[in-house]
């Protein structure tokens, strides 16, 4: 510090577009937001140089950790058009845990962060407290994250929201492709909106500019298309574990929905001698999905190789579990239904 002189006049960092005050503002703001989802394993509090949480390993025979990263993508340029940013924390919640679950595992804490142009206290507050809120629905911690101001590369407007969750399971319950077998039933999740996939190929065919935005989602619609498109993702993993506690080893595998639709992720939870057939008359599709078809046009092959078309998560079960575990589904607040079976096939996708 010796060497370091003393200027008349000199250039600040907010003089480059950086406000250390403005930073230190919104972790001030944030920090009992993050408070609220702190489960007993939490060391310490937010604002050290890392998160500390004590995993019991006592509690395991053989742990293995489980670890995912993810975004949620350009839904957050329709929440930017619209200045709403309550809801894509959910959702960044939502595309986490739930690809943690599909491996069997516990989620335990997640990490977020925040890239923007320009630090904005009030905008950034509704943010986090939105993956709060997301963290409070799926029983993990918020044990920290990271807001970086880059001035000069985004612009002042500019955010990108991304995340990291780490998870638990024991060695032997771990679900995998290897566990699902011919005459399996498949139990579909349903979801109410787009989650948090496919929204390039849906704004360009229903956003034509900000003030469509406002105007009804399709004929008919009581909700307006900025509405139905910021729906909030639901959180599916408190299920998956409840479905895990009752059925035990009747749950073999599970599929999250995200990018590459129904076809895409059914295909990974399935080995090279089995197929999943899957009845699209057994589950609803709500109506964007159709508004989405009609205004591309899109074809329906696309259409389910893009978007979970009404189902955001598909569960292998054994056969003589499918009713209760749709049952149990249902208690836990989820909308569920047998949407297919597992039959002899070549690891493909069959949509019916």
């Amino acid at each position: 510090m010796s060497r370091l002189l003393e200027v008349v006049g000199a250039r600040t960092y907010a003089d480059a577009g950086v406000s250390i005050d403005a930073g230190e503002e919104v972790v001030r703001r944030i920090s009992l937001a993050a408070s609220s989802t702190s489960r007993p394993e939490v060391l310490g509090t937010l604002g050290g140089f890392a998160g500390l949480f004590a995993l019991d390993a006592a509690k395991y025979e053989e742990p293995i950790l489980v670890a995912t990263t993810d975004g949620v993508g350009t839904k957050l340029e329709v929440a930017r058009l619209l200045g709403r940013f309550d809801t894509v924390g959910v959702d960044l919640v939502a595309m986490l845990v739930d690809d943690l679950v599909c491996a069997g595992a516990e989620p335990l804490f997640v990490l977020d962060y925040v890239a923007t142009g320009a630090v904005r206290p009030d905008e950034l507050e509704v943010l986090i407290a939105g993956i709060a809120e997301g963290c409070r629905q799926a029983h993990v911690t918020l044990l920290g994250g990271e807001t970086a101001e880059h001035s000069g590369m985004m612009a002042p407007g500019g955010l990108d929201l991304a995340g990291f969750a780490l998870g638990v399971v024991e060695r032997k319950e771990m679900l995998s492709p290897e566990r699902v077998r011919e005459g399996d039933a498949l139990v579909g999740f349903h979801s109410p909106g787009l989650r948090s996939n496919g929204y390039s190929l849906a704004r360009r065919v229903l956003v034509t500019d900000e003030a469509s935005l406002s105007r009804p989602a399709f004929e008919g619609a009581a909700t307006t298309l900025g509405e139905e498109l910021l729906l909030p993702s639901l959180i599916y993993a408190p299920c998956v574990l409840a479905l895990r506690r009752e059925l035990g080893a009747g749950v073999h595998a599970v599929a999250h929905i995200t990018g590459g639709g129904i076809v895409g992720n059914v295909a990974r939870i399935l080995c090279p001698t089995v197929d999943a057939v899957i009845d699209m008359e057994r589950f609803a599709t709500p109506e964007i999905f159709y508004e989405i078809q009609r205004r591309g046009p899109v074809a329906a092959d696309e259409m389910v190789r893009v978007f979970n078309c009404g189902l955001g998560m598909v569960v292998a079960v054994d056969a003589n579990a499918a009713e209760a575990a749709v049952t149990l589904a249902r208690a836990s607040g989820i909308s569920a239904s047998v949407v297919g079976e597992v039959r002899a096939g070549s690891g493909q996708v069959v949509i019916s």
